[in-house]
């Protein structure tokens, strides 16, 4: 599976107060504090190989998240995110509910999947990796998202701070203990995970 648009863009950080429209994509200079997942204009897509043949994607529609972020020392910043696995989306509402089952995420008994950042890095103004603890199914692995800031600026709608990321990573499903499911042989391990996240300085 591959969470194509969606579980945590956090790699670099906003620029300072601007207008809207004026765009910074050095992450070392964004403006520092608190800040919310901005769920109506974030992502977490992930896909799986069908088959040997084709990504099939799906999404979760329902997700939350904050990041802490320290514009003086970016690796010290933090992020967390949470996703109703219940939320599930793919183009087929019987996979919908297979994937809900207890063979797959098992909703019920794990209504979330988490994941809590441990470390942080920068390779240039822009661009770096996430590590965390990924959970899902009450397994937890770590799990290392290659993160790409894609810039800040004020929101026109109430002028609040907002800083844009997209992150990517592949995870196996078998470390989750998402086996044992009759369609196995027809998909491959690895999950692919898109994110695009949006998030939000909170008011003070």
């Amino acid at each position: 599976m591959r969470l194509g648009i969606a579980f945590i863009c956090f790699s670099a950080l906003l620029a300072g107060p601007a207008a809207a429209g004026d765009v910074s994509m050095d992450a070392s200079q964004a403006e520092s504090g608190a800040y919310r997942l901005e769920t109506a204009h974030s992502q977490i897509l992930f896909s799986i190989r069908h088959l040997g043949l084709t990504e099939y994607y799906g999404r979760f529609d329902k997700m939350s998240g904050t990041l802490n972020f320290n514009a003086g020392a970016p690796e010290h910043s933090a992020v967390s995110v949470t996703i109703d696995t219940a939320s599930v989306d793919t183009p087929s509402a019987r996979l919908n509910d297979t994937l809900k089952g207890d063979s797959v995420f098992d909703t019920t008994k794990f209504p979330e999947a988490t994941f809590k950042s441990t470390a942080l890095t920068r390779s240039d103004a822009s661009h770096g990796t996430i590590t965390g603890d990924l959970t899902i199914r009450g397994v937890t692995r770590p799990v290392t998202l290659a993160v790409t800031f894609t810039g800040t600026e004020s929101d026109p709608l109430d002028d609040s701070r907002v800083l844009g990321f997209e992150a990517s990573a592949t995870i196996k499903r078998s470390d989750f203990g998402m086996t044992g499911m009759i369609w196995e042989p027809l998909v491959g391990d690895d999950i692919h995970l898109i994110i695009e996240a949006m998030f939000q300085r909170e008011s003070e």
